[in-house]
């Protein structure tokens, strides 16, 4: 099985410098999306079925291996069944958690998050927000999900402003995503997780899987690595939800199943 081909220049020489010299490579990937499939309740999650394996080939073969996730990182690694896979890193809550060789590093949640979870009950009944939207307690962030409304789109777009006002007057950011709007702390986003990851391992490749909106840090930092020597490619699960993502992405694959195949296929050109 062979990887296909990115459709820009700096992404195939991203993906050609991780060939060349994998154990200086760092990849990466989200989880929900992307590892596993979305699902109407974040604890209904599992891992794509092939996702284990590959990323366990991938951990013998390359330098880093990571998940980088807005989820609690004991969470993914529980839902994802990832706690064998041999050095692996995940960092959860865009940057405020990691977990590794089974020992989980947190830091406590900022005032503000919990000031916003204490706020939400009575900003959603003022805003009537319908039947089905319900709030996701992160820990170090809330987000509000209206997959479960009759009308997804209505019911987030209805929502929007009034989450947007208890964000900023809290000092928030509120980021949208696939039928999701989350509240969390600014300035701590995949993107910075990555760089963060790549300057600690002295990565000489990244590659970085992704699908959301709350991915898209990761691929500026993806590009913002590039520009500073470091090749890189950056791959979308896509998604009809998310079409930026795609759009802003060096790869495109179908989802967490194409996802899952570009690694199972790399673990193969590598032992070739």
């Amino acid at each position: 099985m062979t990887a296909p081909r990115p459709r820009t220049a700096a992404g195939q020489a991203g993906l050609d410098a991780l060939l060349a010299d994998p154990r200086h490579a760092l990849i990466a990937a989200d989880f929900d999306g992307t590892l596993s499939p979305i699902v109407a309740r974040p604890g209904d999650a599992r891992a794509h079925p092939g996702a284990v394996a590959a990323l366990t080939a991938l951990a013998g073969l390359a330098g880093t291996v990571a998940v980088i996730t807005g989820r609690p990182a004991a969470d993914a690694v529980t839902l994802g069944g990832l706690a064998g896979i041999p050095g692996l890193v995940v960092i959860g809550h865009y940057g405020w958690q990691r977990w590794q060789d089974g020992r989980l590093a947190d830091a406590p949640a900022p005032a503000a998050v919990e000031a916003a979870r204490a706020a939400l009950p009575a900003v959603l009944r003022a805003a009537g927000a319908p039947d089905g939207a319900w709030v996701e307690d992160k820990g170090h962030a809330v987000a509000v999900h209206t997959r479960g409304a009759a009308d997804p789109e209505q019911a987030l777009d209805r929502l929007r402003n009034p989450l947007g006002e208890l964000a900023e007057r809290l000092g928030l950011a509120a980021e949208p995503g696939r039928l999701v709007i989350e509240l969390r702390p600014p300035g701590v986003d995949k993107g910075t997780a990555l760089t963060g990851l790549a300057k600690e391992r002295a990565a000489r490749s990244v590659l970085f899987c992704g699908d959301d909106l709350g991915d898209l840090p990761a691929f500026a930092a993806v590009r913002a690595l590039r520009a500073d020597g470091v090749p890189g490619c950056a791959v979308a699960s896509a998604s009809a939800e998310s079409p930026a993502v795609a759009d802003a992405a060096d790869l495109v694959v179908a989802g967490p199943d194409g996802v899952v195949e570009l690694l199972t296929g790399l673990a193969g050109q590598l032992t070739t």
